[in-house]
């Protein structure tokens, strides 16, 4: 294992502040106390030095010495490989946060996202397309619900099948999305009272402000 660095763009505007895939990755590294330094690429300027480590021109990616990797959830599993402070050692614990893990990322994430999405952009006509949507996302809600209410934490210890479930619940409750859901949004309130989470959402958002005095 090598050195970590996680490269992230150097601005964004204000609107996705506090919610760039890049917190997931500082939050991680932060539970987990492993020390790390962070890179810039252009935010307007996505050029082949980028694309060769994340070929779809987004950020984070994470570099561990000579390894380069992209996706927040194959960097959190990574990561979980490096401490047991992200992942359970036991193969049952291990296995209850991986299969959360791609549950977070497949069948709750795929729902948020495009509802959020709608959000950012304001549409809120009433549409056919604005419904389904809404109606996948209350369908997904529903099911993570129950499980919430009856655990702290997904797979027994605090690890990275929460910092990805919950970064996924947040962007919902930014818009309020989980009033109907009490231990989705308990949930939330837990993982974010962590101080990891503060310590890696205020170097986000210093982290992008630094450069606006730039443009």
């Amino acid at each position: 294992m090598g050195d970590l660095t996680l490269t992230t763009f150097d601005w964004v505007p204000e609107m996705p502040r506090g919610f760039v895939r890049d917190l997931r990755v500082r939050w991680a590294l932060e539970e987990a106390a492993l020390p790390y330094h962070v890179a810039s690429v252009p935010f307007g300027d996505r050029g082949a030095a980028h694309l060769a480590h994340q070929p779809f021109g987004q950020v984070p990616w994470l570099t561990d010495g000579d390894i380069s990797i992209f996706e927040s959830g194959a960097i959190l599993l990574h990561l979980g490989e490096r401490s047991a402070a992200l992942m359970p050692t036991d193969p049952r614990g291990r296995t209850e946060a991986i299969k959360w893990v791609f549950a977070a990322l497949n069948s709750v994430e795929m729902a948020s996202l495009p509802w959020a999405l709608f959000k950012f952009t304001g549409s809120h006509d009433g549409s056919p397309a604005v419904k389904f949507v809404d109606d996948f996302l209350k369908l997904r809600l529903k099911h993570v619900e129950p499980v919430l209410a009856d655990r702290e934490w997904l797979a027994g210890p605090f690890s990275v099948a929460d910092i990805l479930m919950s970064d996924v619940l947040r962007l919902v409750d930014r818009f309020d999305g989980l009033a109907a859901h009490p231990a989705c949004r308990a949930y939330v309130a837990r993982t974010t009272a962590r101080s990891a989470f503060a310590k890696a959402r205020a170097d986000q958002m210093a982290h992008f402000a630094a450069a606006d005095g730039a443009r």
